[in-house]
């Protein structure tokens, strides 16, 4: 397991900081956000740290959605609620490692807000794009 000893994180995996454990499993834990959107918001995160879900090993990866949808079906009533990751500052990431959040939306006023700036759709640029991605996601 890859910890790193300043990381908020990893010390609650260790057992240094507590927390309100959810769940947990061999490569997975998963416990509720201290600064919640909505009651039940939960953390799913990697016993491995990684700062960038493109560095996490595949091995540890296995665990966290099928966890995170058990925690949603188990926040009920499961048809209104986000996953969330971000990767980088300018993602919103605020802690250096890798994390899921199951975030229940009951309501307009609690949980994710989001503002989606959508962008128009070229299909020319869309069918190069996805030809270009497409090549390089082979060559990973």
């Amino acid at each position: 397991m890859s910890v790193v000893a300043d990381c908020l994180f990893c010390k609650i995996v260790k057992g240094i900081i507590p927390c309100h454990k959810v769940a947990e499993t061999a490569t997975t834990l998963a416990f509720l956000d201290i600064n919640p959107l909505s009651a039940g918001h939960t953390l799913v995160i990697p016993k491995y740290h990684a700062q960038f879900l493109h560095q996490l090993p595949d091995e540890n990866l296995a665990d966290i959605l099928p966890l995170a949808k058990k925690i949603a079906l188990a926040q009920g009533p499961a048809d209104n609620y986000n996953i969330l990751q971000n990767n980088g500052r300018l993602a919103h990431q605020a802690v250096d490692h890798v994390h899921f959040h199951v975030i229940p939306k009951p309501n307009n006023a609690e949980g994710l807000g989001i503002n989606w700036p959508a962008q128009a759709t070229d299909h020319g640029k869309f069918a190069a794009l996805a030809k270009e991605l497409s090549e390089k996601v082979s060559k990973i």
